[in-house]
């Protein structure tokens, strides 16, 4: 079976390396979004691949590919930052296509769990020695207030994206693929110079206890999990590819690559290709089958 083809949206009109590229000779022609889970997880580059790597369908696929490392959904659907993807889904490069392939909400909770101890409840992802609730349960970590901000946040933005779909007559109603997020380890595996660790610095900077932070990794990605899923049960043309507890996490004390990480919040190749796996056959079903 071929693999994907990924080009980028300069190859539609002749200025990327693809020049010109023959996009309608394809069966299944996808436009992608995302965070680093689709495009970059590490520097240099090839330490690690993505999610589209050696990915494979019995039809012919390509994909246009809008992504870049420590994208946020909130920014993906911003007209300035984000022109050219928006311009292809429903502006004046919009085109009909089989499905958006989405990569998103890895990075808003990354990014919301940096926000330090004196910030109010509400704008903080974690909470405080002073907030924590009973021991043995990891959610005692999570400040609830914040997380209902970050909640209601990825909804209001996600209605965001669903409208700029929806404001081109032939991508009304388009498909979305999104995907759930193995779980992560706080731990000090930095993804290159200066990019990272990042959940490591926040519970350091929270006074998580060390034995609980494979835990309160566990407990964040499930919720993103849950939330996910909240929004495909009320829009059903949002699809989730379940790929969490695919891989073996990786202990808090592992500095360096394991056997599917490559770094704190990154994939080994070998892990990649394990969430390929699971995404071919979502891919499969929705999109190749008879």
């Amino acid at each position: 079976m071929p693999d994907i083809q990924l080009i980028s949206p300069g190859d539609l009109d002749g200025q990327g390396e693809a020049g010109g590229f023959p996009i309608e000779q394809y069966a299944l022609r996808f436009l992608a979004q995302g965070d680093s889970w689709f495009s970059i997880g590490a520097v240099p580059p090839w330490l690690t691949s993505n999610l589209f790597d050696k990915l494979t369908l019995s039809k012919s696929a390509v994909a246009v590919n809008c992504a870049r490392p420590g994208a946020e959904l909130v920014h993906m659907t911003d007209s300035t930052s984000n022109r050219t993807f928006l311009q292809l889904l429903s502006g004046r490069l919009a085109r009909p296509w089989t499905a958006l392939l989405l990569s998103g909400l890895g990075n808003d909770v990354i990014s919301a769990a940096q926000s330090p101890p004196g910030e109010p409840p509400a704008t903080r992802l974690l909470a405080t020695a002073a907030e924590w609730g009973a021991a043995g349960d990891p959610a005692r970590y999570v400040s609830e207030p914040g997380w209902a901000t970050f909640r209601n946040h990825a909804k209001e933005v996600f209605n965001l994206l669903l409208q700029r779909r929806d404001a081109a007559p032939v991508n009304r109603g388009l498909p979305i693929v999104m995907h759930s997020y193995d779980f992560v380890t706080p731990r000090n595996a930095a993804a290159g110079p200066n990019l990272g660790p990042w959940l490591y610095k926040a519970v350091n900077a929270f006074g998580v206890p060390r034995q609980d932070w494979a835990a309160l990794g566990r407990e964040l990605l499930g919720r993103v999990r849950t939330l996910m899923l909240e929004l495909a049960a009320a829009e059903p043309t949002i699809h989730v590819v379940d790929t969490q507890g695919t891989l073996t996490p990786a202990g808090t004390t592992d500095t360096g690559p394991t056997v599917h990480w490559q770094n704190e919040i990154h994939p080994t190749r070998t892990g990649y290709r394990l969430l390929g796996n699971v995404w071919e056959q979502s891919l499969e079903r929705l999109f190749c089958a008879p």
